[in-house]
């Protein structure tokens, strides 16, 4: 019997990268798409746009969310927001100021001393501060909807990738943090089913009692053996720091903290807000030169490394394009995104807020789940 085995072929085997819509979206254009969408829940208490958010945000989570062990964690940090709102509306009704106008019940009241002074406790519910609670709650609850949306599209570990090389240790400490609700949800279905098979229970306070502090200390566990294995390995390490690298690290510091100021003129009511976009911008642009300062002495070798395509920009932009839309809709119509609480009536919902929150559905056209 002859085994005929064929001849290699001599030709040169040519490497053929994957086709753009193949490729894995850049993180920080998820990261930027939720965190825009965060910021405009932030510059709204109409219930209408905080609604529309959620919308938007549950249709992409729908359509570009991947088969992975973080596929579920969006339901959880809706469950997580409901808690926050049920917790905000208990203490609205027993320590808030009191809100003239049409009383539901009345609480047993208690004087309180000078010290306390806006705090209330017991004494007539309005409708009015209910509805200015559910409000302050909505806009949290919110917040938290997009920060969960953002870990079940894209995971930590590939924002870290992505990241320059003068914010290594910074990015690490992130990682760390970030990655620690996630690996909570994982031990908790874990923990479910091991439950289950032993007979135990999962639910009501006997399964609260028996998952919850496995779950903190596996959680803070799994998130330090990640990053202490990434150090051992070199992760994100670099040459020694010369002077060019240093006054880079301490403009980057500079511009973080015009950056933290000018988001806060920004989204904080008050007298500051106009100085809230210049420092904005002068932030962003010293962080920028420095990160451009400080990565050049990067010696690393990226495997596969994640390119920010147009896609990413789409991406990030149409996230974008709601919290930018507010300022807009705030000067023409202020009404519209702070609706009194008393006297009572329905919000208005803005045209512009509503073409700003369709274009943040882009993700869901140009980054389907595969």
């Amino acid at each position: 019997m002859t085994l005929v085995v064929g001849a290699a072929s001599s030709r040169p085997v040519s490497s053929v990268s994957p086709p753009p819509t193949s490729r894995p979206l850049h993180p920080g254009a998820w990261w930027t798409w939720a965190i825009g969408l965060a910021a405009t829940a932030s510059r709204t208490g109409n219930v209408l746009i905080l609604g529309l958010v959620v919308a938007v945000v549950s249709i992409v989570v729908w359509a570009c969310r991947t088969p992975s062990p973080l596929s579920h964690a969006y339901g959880l940090f809706i469950r997580l927001a409901l808690v926050v709102i049920l917790i905000r509306m208990v203490l609205q009704i027993v320590f808030s100021p009191r809100l003239p106008g049409h009383v539901l019940f009345t609480l047993p009241a208690a004087s309180l001393p000078e010290w306390a002074a806006g705090i209330s406790l017991g004494g007539p519910v309005t409708v009015e501060s209910l509805v200015a609670g559910f409000v302050s709650a909505a806009r949290l609850a919110v917040v938290l909807i997009c920060i969960g949306a953002v870990n079940t599209l894209t995971s930590p570990g590939r924002l870290l990738r992505s990241l320059p090389a003068v914010l290594y240790e910074a990015g690490v400490a992130v990682t760390v943090a970030l990655s620690a609700t996630p690996q909570a949800i994982l031990s908790v279905e874990r923990l479910r089913e091991a439950r289950l098979l032993r007979g135990r229970p999962t639910r009501g306070p006997a399964g609260l009692r028996g998952t919850a502090v496995p779950v903190l200390e596996g959680a803070l566990a799994r998130s330090l053996t990640l990053a202490a294995s990434m150090d051992a390995r070199g992760y994100g390490r670099r040459a020694a720091r010369g002077p060019r690298q240093r006054v880079a690290a301490a403009a980057l510091v500079a511009g973080l903290i015009a950056l933290c100021v000018g988001a806060y003129g920004l989204l904080a009511p008050g007298p500051g807000r106009s100085l809230g976009l210049p420092a904005l911008g002068v932030g962003a642009a010293v962080c920028g030169l420095s990160l451009m300062a400080g990565s050049s002495g990067d010696v690393r070798t990226r495997y596969r490394p994640i390119r920010w395509d147009s896609r990413a920009t789409v991406v990030a932009a149409g996230g974008l394009a709601p919290f930018l839309t507010t300022f807009v809709v705030g000067s023409i119509d202020p009404v519209a995104l702070e609706p009194p609480a008393s006297p009572l009536g329905l919000p208005h919902l803005p045209w512009m807020m509503v073409v700003a929150l369709l274009l943040a559905l882009a993700p869901a056209l140009v980054e389907p789940a595969r």
